[in-house]
């Protein structure tokens, strides 16, 4: 199996620091950064010396929003793994995402397993 390389974009700290030690402690994941807003996401995404395999992004942000990041991630053509973990993973919303380039749309109180899951197979052997 082959490490993940995780950036997570989470303004809440305690969901971000639980998230952040669940998924290292369960899958051979290792966050290599982490924004609370779009800007900090996008400047750190952008950045050469930064690199990394999945970005796990919530939607709703202390400033911008997780779309902006996915709007943004689509329009440079950064082939990164992209994610959502929200509270609000309506059928419209999970559907923007997707357009958007997400590769899936999870519920942060029903959905954790799946994304778990959804980590491990990442990093499986091709």
């Amino acid at each position: 199996m082959s490490l993940i390389r995780a950036f997570v974009v989470e303004d809440s700290p305690v969901i971000r620091e639980n998230l952040i030690s669940a998924l290292e402690d369960l899958v051979p994941l290792r966050v290599v950064g982490w924004a609370d807003d779009e800007a900090g996401a996008l400047r750190w995404l952008a950045d050469p010396a930064n690199g990394c395999d999945l970005a796990i992004l919530d939607i709703f942000l202390r400033a911008g929003s997780g779309t902006g990041i996915l709007r943004a991630l689509r329009d440079t053509g950064n082939p990164l793994q992209r994610v959502v973990l929200t509270n609000y993973a309506s059928p419209e919303l999970a559907r923007q995402c997707l357009e958007l380039g997400a590769a899936r749309v999870f519920d942060k109180s029903r959905d954790i397993d799946a994304l778990i899951n959804f980590c491990a197979a990442l990093s499986a052997p091709a």
